[in-house]
């Protein structure tokens, strides 16, 4: 069974995706237009995270159906072509809405998440105005990302499954006595 991913991994992740963006962006900008070329490495680069998103997931059941649904929304925004702070919007909503499907088990949890998404999001738009790098906007972003290791999967302590499992036990052994106690009676009759 997988681990959850570590800090680590996160900052590795964020400085694969960090340098491959900004290398593309670099290598292609003297050939299409910049808005055209951000939405297509923000569609790219949303697509690479997702994958690792799943990949990293214990969660194995609807995999194939989160890519497809992830991929048929992304081309829909893509065919819309919405203003580019609409767009980058859209893709950061699909990739919470991956990490909230796949990576927690509560509506509390999801939202510290989408808190962070937007904590990323306005430091990564503040670093990259700054600097006026993308590197140093898709760096801090994603750095930003790494920090959702750290929400609990679940609000509920150990001490609360525990005695969720004994309570469902419990409840177990009296239906099971029922049944036994019912059986026995329409034997006896």
């Amino acid at each position: 069974m997988k681990t959850r991913p570590g800090f680590l991994e996160g900052v590795g992740v964020a400085l694969v995706l960090s340098i491959g963006g900004s290398a593309l962006f670099v290598m292609f900008n003297p050939f299409v237009s910049a808005g055209f070329l951000l939405r297509l490495l923000a569609s790219g680069i949303s697509f690479a995270y997702v994958l690792y998103l799943l990949w990293r997931s214990r969660e194995r059941i609807g995999r194939v159906t989160m890519l497809t649904g992830w991929l048929l929304l992304s081309i829909l925004i893509w065919l819309w072509y919405p203003p580019i702070v609409l767009y980058l919007s859209l893709h950061l909503l699909l990739l919470w809405l991956v990490r909230a499907l796949y990576f927690y088990n509560g509506v509390l949890p999801s939202l510290m998440d989408l808190g962070l998404h937007g904590t990323a999001s306005a430091l990564a738009i503040g670093a990259g105005l700054h600097t006026q790098s993308l590197f140093i906007g898709l760096w801090t972003f994603f750095l930003c990302q790494a920090l959702f290791v750290f929400i609990p999967s679940s609000l509920q302590g150990r001490r609360a499954s525990r005695v969720a499992v004994k309570d469902g036990e419990d409840r177990f052994e009296r239906a099971h006595r029922a049944a036994q106690a019912a059986v026995h009676k329409l034997t006896s009759v």
